[in-house]
């Protein structure tokens, strides 16, 4: 399926007022789902696969890094729990980054909430508007103007600034965290090889 989102993501500073929002506007609880997404190297977008009880499957999308609501190409194909895909990417693609987070999934409409606990970073909130290529049988294509709208009204309920955008994915922070490590670990070993 390929569908097009207008999004954004920030941290999770203010979930009771979030939670309030939540509720107002009667959102669709879907439930809270572990997952694992493993993040492969292409010259091109993005491509993960994510592993959870509720949400199984192979993503590629292309996104700027802009710090603001911003639109997402996403393609996205189910994948059978258990699959042995990853083995395959892996062994074929080599893999870029694993991001191990629980996320609270709900929907207001066409608009998916997310929050977020990932490993080693912390707590957020994230809002994709959807707009799919192809609408179920008897239901209008969304305009895109409205998912912009619907976004932005989200961001403006969230309490969330332009400011609090974080333009990158959770597999940048993966990334940059590994290099820092890398670095660390590598300045460590010059220091003991120097040693008399």
């Amino acid at each position: 399926m390929t569908h097009t989102n207008f999004e954004f993501k920030a941290r999770l500073t203010d979930e009771q007022r979030i939670r309030a929002v939540l509720k107002k506007h009667r959102a669709r609880f879907v439930g809270t789902d572990h997952q694992i997404d493993t993040y492969f190297r292409v010259p091109n977008g993005r491509l993960k696969l994510r592993e959870g009880k509720i949400e199984n499957a192979l993503i590629l999308y292309h996104r700027t890094n802009r710090r603001q609501a911003r639109t997402s190409r996403v393609d996205v194909v189910e994948v059978p729990p258990g699959s042995t895909l990853k083995q395959l990417l892996s062994a074929a693609l080599g893999v870029l980054a694993v991001v191990d987070k629980r996320r609270e999934i709900y929907f207001v409409g066409n608009v998916k909430i997310h929050l977020d606990r990932v490993q080693d970073f912390g707590e957020f909130v994230e809002v994709e508007a959807i707009q799919t290529s192809k609408p179920a049988r008897g239901e209008p294509k969304i305009p895109r103007r409205t998912i912009r709208r619907q976004a932005r009204d989200f961001q403006r309920l969230f309490g969330v600034t332009d400011s609090e955008i974080i333009p990158f994915s959770y597999s940048d922070m993966a990334l940059k965290k590994s290099r820092i490590h890398g670095a660390v670990d590598e300045r460590c070993s010059s220091i003991r090889s120097e040693s008399p």
